[in-house]
């Protein structure tokens, strides 16, 4: 999901050679208005991550509230819990990697847009 934002217009000089601020702070906040909805369409987003091949899955929403983790029974063995440890921290990282990857497609388009509002 990759939001681009609206390219603003560029800010000519008046006559005296001098910026309208009124036009760049109503760029301003054109773009920052883009740039929340970007963060809300990324927050309402569900991604699922995994570990050991599934058996062990996470949920978590694009604002980092995490929904599920579901462990397989069959990986449950109470003499080797440290590596359904790490499964469970794999899921996790990898949940979170898969998080922010949505925010930096969702915001990365925003950078340039910056450009057009200075002189």
């Amino acid at each position: 999901m990759t939001l681009t934002p609206e390219e603003p217009e560029p800010v000519e000089p008046d006559e005296q050679g001098g910026f309208d601020l009124g036009d760049i702070l109503a760029q301003a906040q054109n773009l920052q208005q883009q740039l929340l909805d970007a963060q809300a369409a990324v927050a309402a987003r569900v991604v699922e991550a995994q570990a050991g091949g599934g058996a062990v899955k996470v949920r978590v929403r694009g604002d980092l509230t995490f929904e599920s983790v579901v462990i397989d029974p069959a990986v449950v063995d109470p003499a080797d819990v440290e590596m359904l440890q790490d499964l469970v921290l794999a899921a996790v990282r990898e949940a979170v990697a898969k998080v922010n990857e949505l925010n930096s497609e969702a915001v990365g388009g925003f950078g340039g847009a910056m450009g057009g509002l200075l002189p």
